[in-house]
């Protein structure tokens, strides 16, 4: 089972809706369940996909080879890719990441519209949460990373 934030698929979802007709793709790291509010129903250690990094669609070396230097690897636990005018599947010309979620328009969490998949491009089973992630400050992750 996948299973990312209500607000997160939001969040991809205008992405790839304002971006129409061109394609998006971003890296999305995980939090682990247990560090969220309001995900009381999915064990602690399970990761959850929370974040994402913003996409940078002028980066040439990601648009000629198709490796986004931008993201360091260890954040990015899966992929966000659009595809606004393929069917809803991996692609040989996406991202590869442990989890890919694909999104296809209408831009909504319909089966038809938004999955998540495996490297291979078999679908995953996917659960969409109503969990949040603590409110944490620049300066509190900044005092955080000199420890």
């Amino acid at each position: 089972m996948v299973y990312i934030t209500r607000a997160l698929v939001d969040v991809l979802l205008d992405l790839a809706s304002d971006a129409d007709p061109d394609r998006v793709t971003t890296g999305v790291s995980v939090t682990p369940a247990g560090d969220l509010e309001n995900a009381d129903a999915v064990p602690p250690e399970t990761p959850v996909f929370t974040d994402f990094f913003l996409p940078d669609p002028g980066n040439p070396v990601n648009a000629v080879f198709g490796v986004d230097l931008t993201t360091p690897v260890r954040q990015a636990q899966g992929r966000f890719v659009s595809h606004p005018v393929r069917e809803l599947e991996v692609t040989k010309r996406d991202d590869l990441a442990q989890v890919i979620f694909v999104a296809v328009p209408p831009w909504g969490t319909g089966q038809d519209s938004f999955g998540a998949f495996n490297r291979s491009g078999e679908r995953q089973p996917l659960e969409i949460i109503d969990a949040q992630a603590p409110a944490e400050s620049f300066s509190e992750s900044e005092s955080e990373s000199k420890l």
